[in-house]
């Protein structure tokens, strides 16, 4: 039963789109486990840029039954959204090719109200959202008050989507926050309900069939490993499991699929976050811009979902050993060595130290990093531009070294590696 899991090993903003991209023209099943639409995959074809937060990325390729499971929190308003802009540049996203889980959760304009709300009374603790309701919603499923996608199929839905705007409005009174007015959301609902009714689907069963009959599920994880919600850097993650384990919960399948299943980490060469948390190996001089970029590319280290900048340095294989493990990654893709190429020297974390003492693994997983400062191992640049390369042999000495002291810290092998932002910049591992 061929099941592959494409998880990010960092925190987010890996290149997943794209690698999902490249795995699934040859799945016959592309599916999102876990998440909303504070997700953010760019993929691009040709001059055409897709930037995707809730329908799988595989969806650009005209084989595969996207999903989106049960594990998921969903904005209907963003998912139309979402289907329109792909279906006006000619990617087929009807009922024939879309599945969403009738046990998928809902958001609300209630949840991102309320996300807002109470990011302004955090202050100074805000831990940098971003704003979309992700957070409200799992709490209300972990609390069992949420609404799911199966509710929109029924005929009070109405009702509980009034009671439902009705509780969060008590609790935005509470925060000195603008209560909502409810009769425009519940026209707005109404007119959502009916469209995704096509949509809706058993595709947890769907799924298990379609391992059974030896077809391709390729899963698809937002977000990285450093933001899941019980083993990131917490407080400072989302609100759901971003590990390869929860594709399995996310989609509704059993545990012997697992058994032979691939599991794919992505890894940009260097290290990035957004928003707020620790960071030992954040650089944040003339290196960090010649990292990040200028914004003026669609490429360039600015959040796909919120724009904002994102915080770069050197890549750290203390976290990267951790998210090995965790995930149990069986390979690594490597993403953004181009944007190395140039420089005289790359550094690459080995470990930690804190109060005299080395680490070379987490004491107590990342959740208190400060104080660690980063242990380096550096290694020779290249001065040769790889993007048009595509063969392991083509790639600088300097660059496969540097692409084999990575495989080595993370103790897993590299199989695929980016030179570039376009569909086909990619060059294969020697296998």
């Amino acid at each position: 039963m061929p099941l592959k899991i494409v998880v990010g090993a960092q925190w987010g903003d890996e290149g997943k789109g794209r690698i999902v991209d490249w795995f699934a023209s040859q799945a016959e099943f592309v599916a999102r486990y876990n998440g909303g639409d504070n997700a953010g995959h760019s993929v691009t074809v040709g001059s055409q840029l897709f930037k995707l937060h809730l329908i799988p990325s595989g969806i650009v390729h005209p084989q595969p039954i996207a999903i989106l499971g049960n594990g998921m929190v969903i904005n209907p308003e963003s998912l139309f959204a979402e289907i329109e802009s792909l279906e006006k540049v000619g990617v087929e996203v009807g009922p024939q090719r879309l599945r969403i889980s009738h046990a998928a959760h809902l958001i609300t304009p209630a949840h991102k109200a309320l996300d807002q709300a109470m990011e302004v009374a955090r202050g100074k603790s805000s831990i940098g959202t971003t704003g979309r309701g992700i957070g409200p919603a799992y709490t209300d499923k972990a609390a069992r008050t949420n609404l799911r996608v199966a509710d929109m199929l029924l005929p009070d839905f109405a009702d509980k989507m009034r009671a439902h705007i009705e509780s969060a409005n008590t609790r935005l009174d509470s925060l000195d926050f603008p209560e909502l007015e409810i009769e425009p959301i519940l026209e707005k609902f109404a007119v959502y309900a009916e469209r995704i009714r096509p949509f809706v689907a058993d595709t947890a069963a769907e799924l298990d069939a379609a391992l059974r009959a030896g077809k391709t599920v390729l899963a698809e994880g937002a977000q990285g490993t450093l933001l899941d919600i019980d083993h990131g850097t917490y407080p400072f993650v989302t609100s759901s499991s971003t590990l390869a384990p929860a594709a399995l919960l996310g989609l509704g399948l059993g545990m012997t699929v697992a058994r032979d299943a691939v599991v794919s980490g992505v890894c940009k060469s260097f290290q990035t976050r957004v928003g707020s948390g620790p960071f030992p190996t954040e650089i944040e001089d003339d290196l960090a811009l010649r990292l990040r970029g200028t914004g003026e590319n669609p490429w360039d280290e600015y959040g796909t979902t919120t724009g904002r900048p994102r915080r770069v340095g050197w890549l750290d294989g203390v976290l990267l050993r951790y998210a090995a493990r965790l995930n149990g990654l069986t390979e690594l893709v490597i993403t953004k060595l181009d944007i190395l190429s140039g420089l005289p020297y790359i550094k690459v974390c080995t470990a930690y130290t804190k109060d005299g003492k080395t680490y070379t693994d987490l004491p107590f997983g990342p959740t208190d990093l400060e104080g660690f400062e980063a242990v380096y191992e550096q290694l020779p640049g290249w001065t040769e531009d790889v993007s048009a390369i595509r063969r392991w042999e083509a790639l600088p000495q300097a660059a496969r070294d540097y692409l084999d002291a990575v495989s080595k810290i993370a103790g897993v092998p590299v199989r695929l590696v980016s030179v570039g932002p376009e569909r086909e910049q990619i060059v294969e591992a020697n296998q």
